[in-house]
């Protein structure tokens, strides 16, 4: 426990970016915004009791073995042995859309397990952390994905060599580099656009996703933005997910033609992000895309920041009666 006999814990963890155009299921970014918080508080009885759920939390239920946040801060506290003496309470406030492509249920794992370890004294480094997140993850989605829950916790750029064993590397981030994203207000389940997935891809196409996954990491190492933009093609996934976004291939245009380095779905959609350089392009580029949606008729919100790379933050608050 902490030396200082810390009341509460809150942490804000940023939505991200999964896939990035051509890095299915081994890339992802994170954004400022949006991204959801959680207060964890110790509590009177052993393990974990989600005590509200504010916000978007429609079906998210408070049982803490079922919840995203629940499993992670759970599993937490079985690897430090000590669920069976220790309460922990938690408190959600959903701030992102729900099944927005965002990473809304990575963040909430994030902010669970970061919070919960800050309040138990931090025995765990910030990226020790990952497994209890990827482990709440599951809860959500039914697979152990790793690009979501490592950008939005440790922020920048990531990349994930292997889920089994889990193998995360962080990669840089251009100063310069910005992110638009629009999300249609409509919910796409990710368990639902696996489905619709290709079990086999043509071997010519593998080898020119390769070469663009390949060319965008080294883009990001070489601060290379005319680099990135000609890898953030994605040949195999985004033409079969693209179909369940209305008007996608309009608001992509829209994009690139306002000047974005390159534009696709943001995890398995519907959000659509688009990478410039410079934040007075973004905002352009932002304008085009709302311009695009507008004419489809479709409600949405839009979101311009630079990639964030703080991950997930917390803020605590000491007992005042000490």
């Amino acid at each position: 426990m902490n030396d200082k006999e810390i009341q509460e814990v809150r942490a804000y963890a940023p939505g991200s970016v999964a896939n990035v155009g051509c890095g299915f299921d081994v890339m992802g970014f994170a954004i400022n915004e949006p991204g959801d918080e959680i207060v964890a508080r110790f509590g009177k009885q052993p393990g974990v009791k989600i005590i509200a759920i504010h916000g978007n939390n429609a079906d998210l239920p408070l049982d803490a073995h079922k919840n995203t946040a629940g499993v992670a801060a759970l599993s937490l506290l079985k690897s430090l042995d000590i669920s069976d003496n220790t309460g922990i309470e938690l408190e959600l406030y959903k701030n992102m859309p729900l099944g927005s492509g965002l990473g809304s249920s990575a963040a909430s794992a994030v902010a669970a397990v970061v919070a919960a370890n800050h309040l138990l004294g931090d025995p765990y480094s910030k990226k020790e952390l990952l497994p209890f997140a990827v482990a709440g993850e599951y809860v959500s989605c039914g697979a152990s994905h790793a690009d979501n829950a490592a950008a939005s916790l440790l922020g920048g750029f990531i990349f994930v060599r292997s889920n089994n064993p889990l193998d995360v590397i962080e990669l840089p981030t251009p100063d310069d580099i910005f992110c638009t994203v629009i999300h249609p207000e409509i919910e796409i389940r990710t368990e639902d656009t696996r489905k619709i997935l290709r079990k086999e891809v043509r071997l010519a196409d593998a080898v020119s996703q390769w070469g663009n996954v390949g060319a965008l990491v080294a883009g990001l190492f070489k601060n290379d933005y005319d680099l990135i933009g000609r890898s953030l093609h994605d040949q195999i996934i985004e033409p079969i997910r693209s179909v369940l976004i209305p008007g996608f291939d309009i608001i992509k245009k829209a994009a690139l033609d306002g000047g974005a380095l390159g534009c696709s779905i943001s995890g398995s959609g519907p959000s659509i992000f688009a990478l410039s350089r410079g934040h007075d392009t973004a905002t352009q580029v932002g304008s085009a895309m709302e311009k695009a949606i507008q004419e489809i008729g479709l409600s949405y919100s839009l979101f311009i920041s630079p990639i964030n790379k703080q991950g997930c933050v917390t803020f605590e608050q000491e007992d005042k009666n000490q």
